[in-house]
């Protein structure tokens, strides 16, 4: 419920700061949380898994037997039943090892879908200052990219891993039972690979977070460039902002690389050692069988378990990089987690509507050093038109947000009713108090769509009483009437218009008080003093509270309250205050002398 931007001056924004991201212990309880809510599916995924590994141990052994029957001169009749029962394994591992993915699959997409939802309720439930500091790349890479890399693990990665985990397990197991010499042989070969994977992994979480940030700082700059691509193009800020893109883009190149060398360093290295472990066994087992120690066949079968091994730790290393990628993306998914605003449990009900700021102090960042407001002191009555002027940077936007909850205080109190803003849940804040800033957005979606954002339940007849009530008559001309669809594809409002729907979702909200960031800022002056007007009769009996660059709107309040260097310096019915001859007198004499032609009010 926004309106758009004026050509005033902005008040200072918080600075840039990127969205946290999750520590490890956040990220493996978040994982156990997920496989616990679907628990049976994951606990039916062992266990088809284990059943599969198990039948997959059966083909070596029984070769292994193959060559022993041969060598003590077993027939033909033999060996064709040792091969049948190595095909029917065979097909029993095949049909278990594809129901165990298909389980996988399903539990991946269920659970994947569990963490969009969570995703979308925690980034609903921001605080709009969190966003703004971080900026819409950031939010927009965690949502999108982040997101779509944990689905890829859940749907496949994970599963991939975990059979390929069980598989290796049993295989290893299965050496050490043949012989326990051996099996030490096969583990102390594969040492290599330990070293090779314990190498990367030290360094590849590092590198990937490295490498989200820089996509997510690229996103940033695309977005903001986009965003301003006509201010760019005005002002001839087409280089700067093409410096800054490849800035951004060398970043992600170099980020990128060093994951690559990561990977270049661990793959070689795994692939020389998968050949040790099955040459140790053939060396160490054919002195064994020399000396009558062991049989031929149980040497085969050892050497063909240690080179089927390959095959699932070729699928654990080649998954490495993607799990430590979607570790990375966990982790930044989870760090939304960090900052998402959790209402009280039990939040306090406001004994009335009276807004009082006690002492209050705020600086953007948190500290102390540039308060944008100092020691700000003053009551807002239910029912009272206040009007918030002065120059620009004086704090009058700043004290807006920390009156609506967008914002808390570094020290004092916002309260209405006795509570702190800050305390209400997201649904009474919203009864209580509507920010309507210089920004505005049209949602994707008809006329009806964005309205009902305010009240789902608001039928079409209060719905065009709204836009009636702000002026819009021009949404009733429109070819489909509240069906028009709004944005590229349908009708393209212009500023005016958008600021329009933006103050219609206001009366439909009905909220008890209202601030105004200038919000008729776009509206010619005539449409502007309308709407304020419209504005002013359905709210009668409520708050308004009006950030006001025209003084006008100071004229018609109750008291107006003058801001300077983030303090309230002047506090007052306009008649007094220009009487008093202050810094309000000033301001409207500069005001009207601006506006020779202007009538009198």
């Amino acid at each position: 419920m926004t309106a758009s931007s004026s050509a005033a001056p902005a008040e200072p924004r918080p600075p840039s700061g990127a969205l946290p991201v999750a520590e490890p212990f956040r990220i493996r309880r978040a994982a156990v949380r997920l496989v616990r809510q679907d628990g049976r599916a994951f606990a039916a995924l062992l266990a088809l898994n284990a059943l599969a590994a198990g039948a997959g141990l059966v083909a070596p052994w029984l070769l292994g037997r193959v060559v022993d029957e041969v060598r003590a001169g077993g027939g033909v009749g033999t060996v064709d039943r040792l091969a049948l029962t190595i095909l029917v394994f065979a097909l029993a591992q095949l049909l278990l090892a594809r129901y165990a993915s298909l389980v996988a699959h399903r539990f991946g997409e269920r659970t994947l879908a569990r963490v969009r939802e969570q995703f979308a309720d925690r980034a609903l439930t921001l605080p709009a200052s969190v966003v703004e500091r971080a900026g819409t790349g950031d939010l927009t890479t965690r949502g999108t990219t982040d997101v779509a890399a944990v689905g890829t693990t859940l749907r496949d990665v994970g599963p991939d891993v975990l059979i390929a985990a069980v598989q290796a397990l049993f295989i290893l197991g299965a050496v050490f039972v043949l012989n326990p010499l051996l099996g030490a042989c096969g583990v102390l070969g594969l040492l290599g690979i330990w070293f090779a994977v314990r190498w990367y992994l030290r360094r590849a979480l590092t590198a990937y977070l490295a490498e989200g940030a820089a996509n997510s700082a690229l996103a940033e700059q695309l977005a903001a460039t986009a965003a301003g691509a006509r201010t760019v193009e005005a002002l001839g800020l087409q280089q700067s902002r093409i410096d800054a893109c490849h800035r951004a883009i060398e970043e992600c190149r170099r980020t990128r690389t060093r994951t690559l060398f990561l990977r270049s360093v661990l793959f070689p290295a795994v692939d020389i050692s998968y050949v040790v472990p099955v040459a140790g066994v053939l060396l160490i087992g054919g002195v064994l069988h020399g000396h009558g120690a062991m049989s031929l066949g149980a040497v085969v079968a050892s050497a063909l378990y240690l080179r089927q091994l390959s095959q699932p730790l070729d699928t654990i290393l080649q998954r490495v990089e993607q799990l430590q990628s979607s570790s990375a993306s966990f982790a930044r998914v989870e760090g939304i987690g960090v900052v998402a605003h959790v209402p009280p449990a039990r939040s306090r009900t406001p004994a009335d509507d009276r807004i009082a700021v006690t002492g209050v102090h705020y600086a953007y960042g948190g500290g102390a050093g540039d308060d944008v407001l100092q020691g700000v002191d003053l009551t807002v009555r239910p029912g009272e038109h206040l009007a918030i002027v002065g120059p620009s940077g004086a704090g009058k936007t700043t004290l807006g947000r920390l009156l609506a909850g967008v914002d808390v205080p570094r020290s004092g109190s916002v309260t209405v009713g006795g509570v702190p803003v800050a305390d209400l849940t997201p649904d009474r804040l919203r009864r209580q108090v509507v920010l309507v800033t210089q920004e505005h957005h049209v949602f994707l979606g008809t006329v009806r769509d964005n309205l009902r954002i305010a009240a789902p339940s608001a039928t079409d007849a209060e719905l065009r009483a709204a836009l009636a009530t702000v002026g819009a008559e021009w949404a009733g001309e429109l070819p489909d009437g509240l069906d028009t669809d709004l944005g590229h594809a349908g009708h393209r409002p212009d500023g005016a218009q958008s600021q329009q729907l933006a103050l219609a979702r206001v009366v439909l909200a009905d909220p008890h008080t209202l601030i105004l960031d200038e919000a008729t800022a776009l509206l010619d002056p005539r449409t502007a003093r309308h709407t304020e007007r419209a504005l002013a009769a359905v709210l009668e009996g409520r708050t308004v509270i009006a950030i006001a660059h025209r003084l006008q709107a100071a004229h018609d309040a109750d008291r107006v309250a003058v801001m300077e260097d983030g303090r309230i310096t002047e506090l007052g019915a306009h008649d007094d205050l220009v009487a008093a001859d202050g810094a309000y007198a000033a301001l409207w004499r500069s005001w009207h002398a601006d506006r020779p032609h202007s009538p009198s009010p």
